[in-house]
């Protein structure tokens, strides 16, 4: 009997060891830096315009959810979950340690996938002015002259 706990406490492990991977690979994500071009930006001609900084602020970029942190945490806190107890008992666990493990990859995918980002205002020099989010991989300061580069809908500010 303790050798059969021992080998599905051994799979519990395994399957935490899973879900951490899993999460970890939803949080790896595309930078949406200034210096960040996706494969098909590279070798495309681009729209330049220049301007001042009016006003920077820090914000956060989310990532868009994808379930993957709540489904592996799920079935991790259930098999966690289902080692404890017997009969009935056994079944409440299994359902907590469910719950409680998808709340947990939930809430561990949305960590992840946070990127520190910064709010640009930039005064073009034609007298436009626009507002640009982009990942925090740059220090901007108000008064600082930049260059606005456009790639069909995507714009970055750039030193």
């Amino acid at each position: 009997m303790f050798g059969k706990k021992i080998k599905t406490l051994g799979k519990s492990a395994a399957m935490i060891v899973a879900v951490a991977a899993a999460v970890l690979a939803a949080g790896c994500q595309t930078g949406q830096g200034s210096k960040t071009y996706t494969r098909g930006q590279a070798q495309t001609p681009m729209q330049i315009y220049y301007g001042t900084v009016l006003r920077v602020s820090d914000v956060t970029i989310e990532s868009k959810p994808s379930g993957v942190g709540a489904g592996a945490g799920g079935v991790a806190g259930g098999v966690v979950g289902s080692t404890i107890g017997k009969g009935s008992g056994r079944v409440l666990a299994t359902t907590a340690g469910a719950l409680a493990g998808a709340a947990a990859g939930a809430a561990a995918e949305k960590a992840m996938g946070a990127k520190p980002a910064l709010e640009i205002e930039v005064e073009l020099d034609d007298g436009r002015l626009m507002v640009i989010v982009q990942e925090k991989d740059d220090v901007f300061n108000v008064g600082d002259r930049v260059r606005l580069i456009q790639s069909g809908g995507a714009m970055r500010v750039r030193q």
